[in-house]
């Protein structure tokens, strides 16, 4: 099983997409800042949406076409799923 995922901040001012095959793993390390980069730098903690893939090409297609979409796309794909922008993390 892969996942597509997209974390934020504090604020909500700040997303990135990622794919992971170990959800709950790869977000504790986002949460920790156990990785140097953009997520460390940005605060990204909030674990604000999923998608889970069963084939890692389709994960990783679906990842490059998202981080190419306007900010107000992904916002709408969260607000479907998560409108109060809650961190997800305790539900894995």
């Amino acid at each position: 099983m892969y996942f597509l995922y997209m974390m934020t901040n504090f604020n909500n001012t700040v997303l990135y997409i990622g794919v992971t095959n170990d959800l709950k793993r790869r977000a504790i390390e986002h949460k920790t800042g156990m990785n140097e980069g953009f997520t460390k730098k940005s605060n990204c903690v909030k674990l604000v949406w999923f998608e889970k893939f069963e084939d890692i090409r389709l994960a990783i297609e679906q990842e490059k076409r998202m981080k190419k979409w306007k900010r107000e796309f992904k916002e709408n794909l969260i607000n479907n799923t998560n409108p109060d922008w809650n961190d997800l993390y305790d539900s894995l």
